[in-house]
């Protein structure tokens, strides 16, 4: 309980200009938890710095400060729920509001302010009850002095504290409880004594999104704001040659037109103006040396690095004399290809500066990192930075990106203009502008026994790294190989249980910028290996269902989510006359999910029906949510797989906007049916594990239905 004290208002607004009175209850990260080497989160002589709080004013707010970014999770909520949980009040009666930068937000495992991994209940899950718990404990001994009566004969009830036959409310005793010293040790409530953590409860931010008046980055406005919009090179890497701004300086609206190092800004009145003045640009661009980037050339090369052994990832074992005893061997290649995140709101930053800070708004996932950033652009120190973050339309880890490449260039805006300026983005900058998941390449061939398990397995992955040049390249690349590109294939316990595997990395270089993408290397990988194991079973003879019990009899998680899920949909049971059944199952970011999903095939078009899903995550604190993001995760992994595909032809991004980079339509989303396993086991992450088991699910029932085998993503036109 060292990690939490009873700080002075003086000692913390060193740190924040928004607590102004009242209790404020704050935390401290323990350096040993750290994955990273020592940050900005602990000083050097060891003091304490707040990095999270929850504040109790005079007023009777209360105030929840969040160390992440809400981007359509609900950590809006359930983080909420946990200090509402310890503190007795009502969810309701809580206001949220997100953290500032400051290095004292830093994630208590990364090191660094950061919403990703599916991480942030998890990691705050103890934290942030020990907060309400500390603060309940201030105020009773508060009320408890007040009233001159022992604090065990006190009790709290609803946002007040009931001390012998009078009444406080927390308002009354913030103050007072501000003044007390913390107690070295707070006891949690029991689960059994949960009234909210574990219940169903609807999202905080629910009212606001719908009515329309939650702020976003691009909601953004003040008198002098100004919009503009970047021309940027068509080519990964180009430069400009020469430009002839004159047309779009005589567009009304259009104020300025600026060179900055990602291509021409110009500056308008209004977004509409900033477009047709982008438009109106004469631009002259050097290509450089990705003129020819071609997607099915570089596939090719990518055939040719596979073809030499690469970076051992996992092995065991003697491979080529298993493969001399094996029964039957199969030989098979999947090809993934780059994937754009196409958040619903596109990239956007507002910056305005001054003589000595700088103000920006924007929907980051990583504001820490942008601070850096965006202070070194402008000649500033990070404190003289100011991070706002609005809610996020969608993040999907483009918001989290360690160049801050669309933090970096608003910056850059703003100091060529002198002005305060939103930079804007639209669809087609998104979509063409980089920072995609990888393309990759899996030759695979695998080995089985007379009883169809397999007893040789090698399997070689080509396809770029999304953590070299990054701060997490020291402890998430070792001896060449990536953990996140063949993250659900080197600890596959397909492979792992396999006696004969190898399962190299090639990881080429390609100038063309990459990114972690919901669900990351999971999100490709299980397909591969979801399909392979319906191959296997295909080619032992075996149901697929019975085939993956077989091989997961020593996974009792794993097992227990695909029966879970084969169960509700019926698996073996009767099903509507040209539809089939595919199932897979998936551990990432410490939570365990099986799909089956209902598909149909007619003149060649795909159709999935009905997607029943189990998941295990551990505790689930807010069953709602956990619901909310399987559906959300099965829909944006299914949008990819049926049409999701970025490529190049003649050094440029082949596809511009929704029409032709489609994601999920509302006709094509199935029947969603979520059931949760509830475990002891160490809690894992909701907001991305849905996502990789859903391609393969999907693939796999179309064999069932036309013996036709998907290998290659998007599905596309593969069956016409």
């Amino acid at each position: 309980m060292d990690a939490i004290k009873n700080i002075s208002r003086r000692t913390f607004l060193k740190a924040s200009a928004f607590v102004a009175g009242g209790l404020v209850i704050a935390f401290a990260i323990p350096q040993a938890k750290r994955f990273m080497s020592k940050t900005a989160a602990q000083s050097e002589n060891n003091t304490f710095e707040p990095n999270a709080f929850l504040h109790i004013g005079n007023d009777d707010t209360i105030t929840v400060l969040l160390a992440h970014s809400e981007m359509g999770q609900s950590i809006w909520t359930t983080l909420p729920m946990l200090i509402a949980e310890e503190l007795d009040v009502e969810l309701a009666s809580i206001t949220v509001r997100h953290a500032p930068a400051a290095p004292v937000y830093a994630h208590t495992a990364y090191g660094l302010q950061i919403t990703g991994g599916s991480t942030t209940t998890w990691s705050e899950f103890d934290r942030y009850r020990q907060a309400g718990a500390m603060s309940r404990i201030l105020l009773v001994q508060a009320a408890a002095n007040k009233a001159g009566v022992e604090p065990a004969s006190c009790r709290t009830e609803n946002g007040k504290v009931i001390a012998g036959d009078k009444t406080y409310t927390y308002g009354e005793l913030a103050d007072d409880a501000a003044g007390l010293e913390a107690p070295a040790e707070v006891v949690l409530k029991n689960p059994q004594e949960w009234k909210i953590i574990g219940k169903a409860t609807k999202r905080l931010d629910a009212t606001e999104k719908i009515n329309g008046s939650a702020i976003f980055g691009q909601d953004i406005h003040f008198d002098g704001l100004k919009t503009a919009m970047v021309a940027r090179s068509p080519y990964f890497g180009g430069k400009v040659k020469s430009f002839d701004d004159s047309a779009a300086r005589k567009i009304p609206g259009v104020v300025k037109v600026v060179q900055v190092p990602t291509g021409i800004a110009v500056i308008a009145d209004h977004y509409w103006a900033a477009k047709q003045g982008r438009d109106a640009l004469k631009i002259e661009w050097n290509a450089g040396a990705n003129a020819s980037l071609d997607s099915t050339r570089m596939f090719d090369s990518f055939r040719q690095m596979a073809s030499k052994k690469g970076a051992v990832a996992s092995s065991a074992g003697n491979v080529d004399s298993a493969f001399a005893d094996a029964s039957k061997t199969i030989e098979v290649e999947y090809t993934m290809p780059y994937l754009a995140h196409s958040p619903m709101e596109p990239l956007n930053c507002t910056v305005k500066m001054s003589k000595d800070s700088c103000d920006i708004w924007t929907g980051t996932q990583m504001p820490g990192v942008d601070q850096a950033t965006a202070a070194a652009i402008l000649g500033l120190k990070p404190e003289q930075v100011n991070i706002h973050t609005p809610f996020l339309g969608g993040g999907f880890g483009r918001r989290a990106n360690p160049a801050s490449d669309f933090v970096a260039e608003a910056a850059h805006v703003a100091k060529a203009a002198g002005i305060a300026v939103k930079t804007v983005w639209t669809r087609e900058d998104d979509v063409k502008g980089g920072y995609y998941r990888p393309m990759f390449l899996h030759q695979v061939k695998i080995g089985i026994d007379a009883a169809g398990n397999p007893v040789a397995w090698q399997q070689t992955c080509v396809g770029q790294s999304i953590m070299a040049g990054t701060p997490f390249e020291a402890f998430m690349i070792k001896d060449g190989v990536d953990a996140t590109s063949v993250e659900g294939v080197a600890d596959s316990p397909y492979i792992k249980q396999t006696p004969h595997h190898l399962v190299d990395l090639h990881s080429p270089k390609i100038d063309i910028p990459v990114l972690w993408w919901r669900s990351v290397g999971h999100s490709q990988n299980a397909f591969v290996m979801e399909s392979l194991v319906d191959e296997l079973a295909d080619a032992a003879g075996k149901d697929s269902l019975e085939y993956r019990r077989n091989l997961l009899k020593d996974h009792p998680r794993h097992l227990a989510v695909l029966n879970l899920a084969a169960e509700k949909a019926g698996w073996g049971g009767t099903l509507p006359k040209g539809i089939a059944r595919g199932i897979a199952v998936h551990e990432s970011f410490g939570s365990f999910v099986a799909q089956v999903a209902e598909v149909s095939v007619v003149n060649g078009a795909v159709k999935v029906h009905r997607v029943v899903c189990a998941i295990d995550c551990g505790l689930v604190v807010n069953p709602e949510s956990l619901a909310a993001q399987m559906e959300s995760g099965i829909a944006f992994g299914l949008g990819a797989a049926l049409s999701g595909e970025i490529t190049l032809k003649d050094g440029q991004i082949a596809q511009s906007n929704f029409n032709d980079y489609q994601v999920l339509r509302m006709s094509q989303m199935p029947k969603v049916e979520v059931h949760m396993l509830q475990s002891t086991a160490k809690m894992g992450g909701a907001g991305e594990p849905g996502v990789p088991p859903i391609a393969p699910a999907v693939t796999n029932a179309i064999f069932a239905a036309t013996g036709k085998r998907i290998r290659t993503l998007p599905i596309g036109n593969q069956l016409a």
